[in-house]
């Protein structure tokens, strides 16, 4: 008589993923019917500049509409940024604490980049400037989580993906944050070519340098 081999099967919880779906999904609804016009303008972003143009003034950048989407996108990036580690090997993609974590480092990041960019921006005299241009790279960013969120979804409940697509969502990405900052430097090409060398060096020490560091930090560790 063959013995029978006992196998532990892990169950992987996905409660606490498919509750941050719900909220980013009804924060998305709530922003939409609050802001009905904002909103139809903000998802034509790709298309049409009018939004930008409309929104510019930096007051904006602390609006309802903007918080509200800004956990959205905090959320968004962080599941993106756990799910491409997980089909890689490194990590689980139901690691719940791992997903603060990541959610953590991105929201400091991102605040902590925005409030050294206001002190050097106010040292170099290039407030209004870097107003504009955070707020139009804000935009954009946002734009880009909303668009990831769907994919998120799918990507953490199949296990079954194969890993060139997500190669080519990885291209996708950073092509379209590339283009996002070549149309911003468009956009503000007078005000840069007037305080060109202020710029490179904004560019180098907020744009170039933590990113870097980011990427080193994670290759090596």
């Amino acid at each position: 008589m063959m013995d029978a081999i006992l196998q532990e099967r892990v169950l992987e919880n996905k409660d606490w993923a498919t509750v941050l779906f719900v909220l980013s999904f009804v924060l998305i609804a709530v922003a939409r019917t609050s802001f009905e016009s904002r909103f139809s303008d903000f998802m034509r972003l790709l298309f049409s500049d009018k939004y930008n143009k409309i929104y510019k003034d930096s007051s904006h950048l602390m609006s309802w509409f903007n918080i509200a989407l800004f956990v959205v996108q905090l959320i968004s990036l962080a599941f993106f940024a756990q799910l491409i580690l997980a089909y890689f090997g490194y990590v689980s993609k139901a690691d719940w604490v791992l997903y603060i974590q990541i959610v953590t480092l991105i929201g400091v990041f991102i605040l902590s980049k925005y409030l050294i960019e206001k002190i050097i921006a106010t040292s170099f005299n290039m407030e209004e400037f870097v107003e504009q241009y955070n707020l139009q790279k804000v935009n954009y960013r946002t734009y880009i989580s909303l668009l990831l969120l769907p994919i998120n979804v799918f990507l953490f409940y199949n296990d079954n993906v194969s890993i060139m697509v997500i190669y080519v969502l990885i291209g996708i990405v950073l092509v379209a944050n590339l283009l996002t900052y070549l149309n911003s430097l468009k956009i503000y090409q007078n005000l840069i070519i007037g305080k060109l060398f202020y710029f490179i060096l904004y560019l180098c020490a907020l744009e170039i340098a933590p990113y870097y560091f980011i990427y080193y930090w994670f290759t090596r560790s």
